[in-house]
Order: C-alpha cells, then structure tokens, then sequence
C-alpha cells in the first residue's frame, strides 16, 4: 500500500509572494494581481489560480478561531441540502458500502453522518477538529473535501496526499466556490473570509486533474468530482 506523504514544511522557497512559483501547480511564476483592505492577492498565469500573499495569512490560532464561529451542525436541513450538492453525484458512482475519508470535516461532519447514512463506511480528518494521523496512513475508495481547498497553504502538495490518500478506480469529491469575473472579485463574498487563501477557476481544478492523471466532471455549480484510474 502507497503511504501517502505528509503536507511539506514551508521553506524560503515555497513562500506564495510575488515572484515565487505557484504552490497550486508548481509551474507558473506568481505576479500582483491586486490589493482589496490591505490584503495582497496574486495571480498564476499557468493554471490562473488566484492566492492570498503569505504575509496576510492568519496565525493558527486565529485561523481556528474563525472556525469555531461557524454554525454548520449536522442536524440543520438547510446545511445538508447544501452539501447534497455534492453527495448526490457522488453516490451515483460509488457502491454501497465503500470507504471513505471525509478530508477536512470540520467540527460537525454532517456529510459524513449523511454518507453513513447512505451505506458508506467514513472516516474523519480534520487538522483542527480531528487530526488523528492514523486517518492518513490508509487509503480510501472515496475521498470528500467540501469547502476545504481554498484554505490550503500548500495545494499542490496536500492534492499529492490526496492522491496518495486515494484507491486506484477511486473517486475525489471538492466543493468550493470557483472563481469567474475578476471584476466581482473586491466584493466577492468569498475573499471576505480571512481563512481562504487560494480561489481556484475550473479551468485550475482540470490542470490539477490533468497533473495527476484524474478525470474531472462538474455536476453541480462549484462542484468538481475526480476520479482515479486503475
């Protein structure tokens, strides 16, 4: 069984600032792209990803801060309907009875407890609610990440891990909201958050897919499902 590597350890090298490769496909050089409220934002022009500068990163513990206002209990039927969006379809290409990691959960796993619900076997993770290592040291028929991948400091590394993470034949699930008009971007309410770090096109998730060899849909808006050959 393939262990998967750990997320790297920042380096001089690694740092998101202007003129350092980018940390989402490790290709394109970073350049400015703009300023909104003091925070600097930039751009790859290989997989047009867009990144907070690292120097406006939140501190951990003001990163968990933030996490600890959310109010995403399982048991809040508008927060389920939320994450059918991507439940739905992928329970279509998955059997009962599969195992999964919920990559990322959070506090309140409702998409866990729904896929449990569904037949599936889940496992949690979380760096800040569930980090048991142990949970990484396996690998899965499918892998959830509902609003997990625009905090990623390190992108191209933890979709690496995912990989490693991932059963050939096995499905990868993301939910974030992909980026469209730089015109709406100031006012996006997604910038807003001071956690999210990286805004991804879909255009940056099929390069991401392509790098690893997955195949990508897009069921739903702001949905993308991957999948691993055998």
């Amino acid at each position: 069984m393939q262990k998967p590597s750990a997320e790297a350890v920042i380096t001089p090298e690694s740092r998101v600032c202007e003129g350092a490769v980018c940390s989402v496909c490790e290709r394109g050089v970073l350049a400015s792209f703009r300023s909104v409220e003091g925070w600097e934002y930039l751009r790859c022009p290989h997989c047009e990803a867009t990144l907070m500068a690292q120097a406006n990163w939140l501190a951990p513990d003001e990163e968990r801060a933030v996490y600890d206002l959310h109010d995403n209990r399982p048991e809040d039927p508008g927060y389920r309907a939320f994450l059918e969006k991507l439940a739905l379809p992928l329970l279509d290409r998955i059997p009962p009875g599969a195992s999964g990691l919920d990559f990322g959960c959070g506090p309140g796993p409702a998409l866990a407890d729904m896929l449990q619900d569904a037949g599936m076997e889940v496992v949690l993770y979380d760096p800040f609610f569930y980090p048991s290592q142990s949970a990484l040291n396996h690998q899965y028929d499918f892998i959830t990440c509902t609003e997990v991948v625009e905090h990623l400091h390190h992108p191209a590394k933890v979709f690496g891990q995912l990989d490693g993470l991932l059963k050939p034949g096995g499905w990868l699930g993301v939910m974030t909201c992909f980026q469209t008009s730089d015109d709406r971007f100031d006012n996006w309410h997604y910038r807003r958050d001071p956690t999210h770090v990286v805004f991804y096109r879909e255009v940056t998730l099929a390069l991401i897919a392509e790098r690893w060899g997955w195949t990508m849909i897009v069921p739903r808006k702001d949905v993308a499902i991957f999948h691993k050959p055998l």
